[in-house]
């Protein structure tokens, strides 16, 4: 096999393997320190845990461990959350279970498992098909986000955590809108809950509806919607009417078009009349040598009433220009 693909970056593996087992005594040397410095960090300032049932410990108490801390760490050149930290670590992990091979920032971790029979077992086990602890497993062992996701779940948990500012969100959510594959994987709810976000703009949502409405077969089951249908017939009509009288308002020509409105109006009534005798004379021969039964003449009579009384109210609807019509026959029409 070629050397080169045996090569971790630069180096072969044979010299690879070298520089991890140096590597480890250097981090176990610096672990051995870190938890020495704890250890002296806890000396000067052990940690002052309340008895049960005793109060929180007075604000000057820890006002005075600040300040140890603060001179200490100034003492030996390091930063006092480093002192802090590391004498946190040590009060987690008394000597004799404290791991050899184990990093320092693993026990870090690890200790902020809360029971402590817990904490020494897990520490002894590392994950399933591992020799030895990594950071990102000890991470995943208490629930905190990895440096590097493996899983979906830690991927979608980084994603949040670096698009918190809201237009980084804003951008990533745009970016991934856009490719078909992802959206398609988005449930039909959330496709919808998020469209209802897009479109509390009314400039918006009339540019996405007037879109979807150009699609034959989302029209189709829109109108199926009795709400939605009503809507769109109550904006055809409170269109027109606005429409119309900005014509009539502005328009020089407006005077004429009105003429012409009522003669399209005759016309109407005429074709009106026109094919209910045109409907008559086609249907009535076909009576010829047939009786009909009692009620079924009691529906035509009923009709024939109503036809009579509406012709009525055409002739004087023509003859005197008043088109309201009475109460009576109001309620023939309406069939009551």
């Amino acid at each position: 096999m070629p050397e080169e693909i045996d090569k971790v970056g630069n180096v072969s593996q044979q010299r690879y393997e070298q520089i991890v087992a140096e590597l480890r005594e250097v981090v176990e040397q610096q672990s051995q320190g870190q938890f020495t410095i704890g250890d002296r960090a806890l000396e000067v300032e052990p940690m002052r845990r309340p008895q049960d049932g005793a109060e929180a410990l007075p604000r000057q108490d820890l006002f005075t461990v600040r300040q140890a801390l603060t001179r200490l760490a100034e003492d030996i050149g390091l930063r006092r959350s480093t002192v802090g930290n590391a004498r946190w670590t040590a009060s987690r992990w008394p000597r004799e279970h404290r791991r050899a091979g184990v990093s320092f920032t693993v026990h870090r971790v690890l200790g902020s498992i809360p029971d402590e029979e817990e904490r020494f077992a897990a520490i002894k086990m590392p994950p399933e098909g591992k020799g030895r602890w990594t950071v990102d497993d000890a991470n995943r062992r208490v629930g905190r986000q990895v440096e590097s996701p493996a899983s979906p779940q830690e991927k979608i948990t980084a994603i949040h955590t670096l698009a918190r500012d809201e237009e980084v969100a804003a951008a990533v959510t745009t970016d991934f809108l856009k490719r078909p594959a992802v959206a398609a994987k988005v449930p039909d709810q959330d496709k919808v809950r998020v469209v209802q976000e897009f479109t509390r703009d009314e400039h918006v949502a009339t540019q996405v509806t007037t879109g979807l409405l150009r699609r034959p077969e989302v029209a189709f089951r829109a109108m199926s919607d009795d709400t939605a249908r009503h809507q769109v017939n109550h904006a055809q009509v409170e269109r027109g009417r606005q429409a119309r009288e900005d014509f009539e308002n502005t328009s020089p020509i407006a005077p004429a078009v009105r003429h012409i409105d009522r003669t399209v109006e005759f016309l109407d009534l005429v074709t009106a009349c026109h094919s209910f005798v045109a409907a008559a004379g086609r249907a009535v021969p076909g009576l010829r040598d047939r009786t009909l039964g009692e009620d079924e003449r009691g529906i035509v009579h009923e009709n024939v009433a109503k036809v009579r009384a509406t012709l009525d109210w055409i002739e004087t609807a023509v003859d005197t220009g008043k088109v309201d019509m009475d109460g009576e026959l109001a309620r023939m029409l309406r069939g009551e």
